[in-house]
């Protein structure tokens, strides 16, 4: 664990050491600024005419943190590309990568500081974002369970996608090229669902069930569900296997 922990801590400080986590926590904090702004001013809006007609019932949770904690998806899809494209590859790029694999530490424990390395960076965004929800509760009355299930929710939709940029950045030693391509299969998990209204039952069933933002839906709706917990866990196990075995053939080669 003490391994682990200090590959973590050196991820971060790398992070903090550059302008990269500054810039990134601060253009998602604009960008979920924003979507929270949007449903925030017409809630407002229906609300003022809610006053006119008392009949019209109001859900904050339904019409401001619902749709801004799904619209939060479309922040990780641009920012987390730009998280893990150094991971491995800066390490490959400046040959940090032999001195790591001749230490005497595991290829899991250096997947697994990577990993929270990277997860802590994204908590550290996230809980940039509880401003904005503390602004809820002192003027409105939110109801906290859906609140605490979404973010549950982001938190492990966050740790599939790092997951596999992890994977991906170990597979080659060019930080654009890690980046571009974590976002085309970021993209490619995200539209699944829609090409999946294009094809058969059985097919679409598959697809759906693949679309990593579809088991998203019952988290933002304050609802835990076993399948959707299996699901996330199951993507980042698979994701960090990945990501070990193109490490260890990285250790055979050198």
């Amino acid at each position: 664990m003490r391994n682990i922990l200090a590959i973590a801590q050196r991820e971060l400080n790398a992070y903090f050491a550059s302008p990269i986590a500054y810039v990134l926590i601060g253009f998602f904090a604009l960008l979920f600024g924003y979507f929270f702004y949007v449903p925030l001013a017409f809630f407002e809006q229906q609300s003022m005419q809610a006053g006119m007609n008392p009949s019209q019932p109001m859900n904050i949770n339904q019409m401001i943190v619902g749709p801004t904690l799904m619209n939060t998806t479309v922040i990780m899809l641009l920012v987390f590309p730009l998280i893990t494209m150094r991971t491995y590859s800066e390490e490959k790029r400046s040959g940090t990568i032999e001195l790591l694999l001749t230490s005497p530490i595991t290829d899991l424990e250096i997947i697994l500081g990577k990993f929270l390395g990277s997860m802590l960076l994204y908590m550290a965004m996230l809980a940039i974002t509880l401003i904005h929800i503390g602004v809820l509760f002192i003027y409105g009355e939110p109801e906290w369970k859906p609140i605490v299930t979404g973010y549950l929710g982001l938190l492990m939709m966050g740790g599939c996608f790092l997951s596999l940029g992890l994977f991906i950045s170990s597979l080659t030693r060019n930080q654009i090229v890690a980046a571009m391509a974590t976002f085309g299969v970021f993209l490619l998990l995200w539209i699944i669902n829609w090409i999946s209204t294009f094809v058969g039952p059985t097919t679409q069933a598959v697809l759906a069930h693949l679309s990593i933002t579809e088991h998203f839906d019952d988290f933002a709706k304050g609802i835990i569900d076993t399948k959707h917990v299996i699901y996330y866990l199951s993507f980042m196990a698979f994701g960090l296997f990945l990501t070990m075995k193109s490490v260890d053939s990285e250790r055979w080669r050198g």
